[in-house]
């Protein structure tokens, strides 16, 4: 590996002095070759480094924090999402981790947030585990992919710190657990502490692209991209954890630009990452393949069950968790787009697991349906991904399909949404990966075969108008398609696959119901076209 000698002059900008040896941007396989030295995981029969992250095997949403600093106060959505912390608490936590730090080995890595050599973020990442340096290496973009050593303008630099050995202590005020995620954003500092999921150092700098960009007129979105490889099209794919980004955005027929997370700016679509971060429970070879070749050598899984004999992996077994996770290379997807950049695009897939069963699953969207169903943010939740979640799905809402990564109001991403869709006359359409014939408890996941032709046909334009008899939804007044070449018709009208249409009625009146009044909260800052796009009107 490689060690450092300005070490000490690099760490004692963020306050770290005296630590033991420093490694930086090492290599994928002296990261591996350390992370196993240290005990830190094993690996895996087809070469992948399977670790187990403890008790902490999700993102911790409410123990994120920002500093109340008078730059960005008046700027930032306060409340549930970001909580305030003040100055002194952040003092406290920060010399709390400088003192844990202090002679002990650490590793670096200088990574970049953004693909665009224009827009990107210098990211500094010091972390205590071999294990996580080889996280954010392949997470983050990766300057060594583009030939390039990183010359940071450390006036510009955010680091993040990331020590899951030092745990808050509450009482001392400013944490609500010994878990902490705290960001200073005048001193470009962000803290992670008390947990050993590494999910929380990607999602730190997703967070901070999300607040920096806007101010340049830039639409960050929690969302996958892909272009075809004839037409040249780009397409974006919105989503929660477990609706389908990754999967569906990894398609054979066409090149990954990202998995996740993007910007778009006046030129196109620039993923913000260099690696994918896949959920894998009950991850197949038939279904999903390009996932499943991806995850060798170089990829990270985390707490997928691993018999330690035969290094055998079941990724069917939820022992430790739903949200078992594969972090690989994005140029571990073959045809993957290097850099990651896309030009403006011409579809737009808002995707959510339905848990009640009765949306449609493919539905296109008005332009006010488009901004209201981005505010709305529905899907389900799938157990594990956050911390407090129970083993049923649970249907929830998160504005802008990416609530708790907004540190700015959500009216301000649907704003930018709405003004890049109208400039650029992307169709948006709203896609149902969740149930079908009932709710979870009754009835069945829509077909990933189904789903797929669904997406082929919108985004090979056969789907228009002149193409398609569409039908309007009595409730939701989503406009269906009637007929799509290889799926049946039954399940597209989501009404005809219930047992009983009464009791879907019911449950369409429900959901209904509910997304009317989770939009309370933005209908006084949102037009008449988008208000009266309701369900019901």
């Amino acid at each position: 590996m490689t060690f450092i000698d300005n070490a000490h002059q690099i760490l004692a900008q963020v306050g770290i002095h005296s630590p033991g040896d420093v490694y930086a941007d090492s290599a994928t396989a002296d990261l591996i070759e350390a992370a196993l030295k240290n005990r830190e995981g094993h690996l895996a029969e087809n070469g992948a480094l399977v670790v187990e992250t403890g008790k902490f095997t999700g993102r911790s949403p409410k123990d994120k924090f920002f500093v109340v600093e008078p730059d960005s106060e008046d700027e930032l959505w306060w409340g549930t999402v970001n909580q305030k912390m003040t100055e002194a608490a952040f003092e406290r936590l920060h010399q709390r981790m400088t003192q844990f730090l202090t002679s002990r080995r650490l590793y670096v890595e200088n990574m970049y947030g953004g693909a665009d050599s224009r827009y990107r973020l210098p990211v500094r990442v010091i972390t205590q585990y071999a294990w996580h340096a080889l996280f954010a290496k392949t997470l983050l973009v990766r300057p060594d992919l583009y030939a390039e050593t990183p010359d940071f303008n450390e006036d510009e630099v955010f680091t993040v710190i990331d020590c899951p050995g030092v745990r808050a202590i509450p009482e001392e005020g400013g944490a609500k657990s010994e878990t902490f995620i705290a960001i200073h954003l005048k001193k470009r500092l962000v803290l992670i502490g008390g947990t050993e999921y590494a999910g929380e150092i990607k999602k730190s700098v997703f967070t901070l692209l999300n607040y920096l960009l806007p101010k340049r007129g830039f639409f960050p979105m929690h969302c996958s991209a892909n272009v075809g490889r004839e037409k040249g099209d780009t397409a974006l794919f919105f989503g929660l954890s477990g609706t389908g980004k990754t999967t569906l955005s990894a398609d054979p027929a066409r090149d990954l630009i990202g998995d996740d997370e993007h910007g778009w700016s006046d030129d196109g679509v620039f993923n913000f990452e260099g690696g994918c971060y896949a959920k894998c429970i009950r991850l197949s070879q038939e279904n999903e393949p390009q996932i499943w070749n991806a995850i060798r050598f170089g990829a990270v899984l985390e707490n997928v069950v691993m018999d330690e004999d035969t290094r055998q992996l079941y990724y069917d077994m939820a022992d430790l968790t739903e949200n078992t996770r594969a972090a690989y290379p994005v140029d571990y997807i073959p045809g993957a787009v290097i850099p990651g950049v896309g030009g403006h695009p011409e579809n737009v897939f808002f995707l959510t697991a339905d848990a009640f069963g009765v949306l449609p699953p493919i539905s296109r969207l008005t332009s006010a349906q488009a901004r209201f169903h981005f505010l709305s943010g529905y899907t389900a939740k799938v157990a594990g991904t956050e911390r407090g979640m129970g083993n049923t799905p649970e249907a929830t809402f998160s504005a802008c399909f990416g609530q708790p990564f907004l540190p700015l109001h959500p009216t301000v991403y649907a704003k930018l949404l709405g003004e890049r869709l109208t400039e650029h006359n992307a169709p948006c359409w709203l896609i149902n990966t969740g149930w079908s014939g009932g709710g979870f408890d009754e009835g069945h996941r829509i077909s990933i075969k189904h789903t797929r032709a669904l997406l082929n046909a919108a985004l090979s334009g056969a789907l228009s108008d002149d193409k398609v008899e569409y039908r309007t939804d009595p409730i939701f007044g989503l406009h269906t398609p009637v007929e799509v070449p290889g799926v049946p018709k039954s399940i597209l009208n989501p009404r005809d696959t219930w047992g009983d249409p009464a009791a879907y009625d019911k449950a369409a009146e429900n959901l209904a119901r509910l997304f009317v009044e989770n939009f309370e909260k933005y209908k006084d800052e949102a037009s008449e076209e988008v208000i009266a796009a309701r369900p019901g009107g």
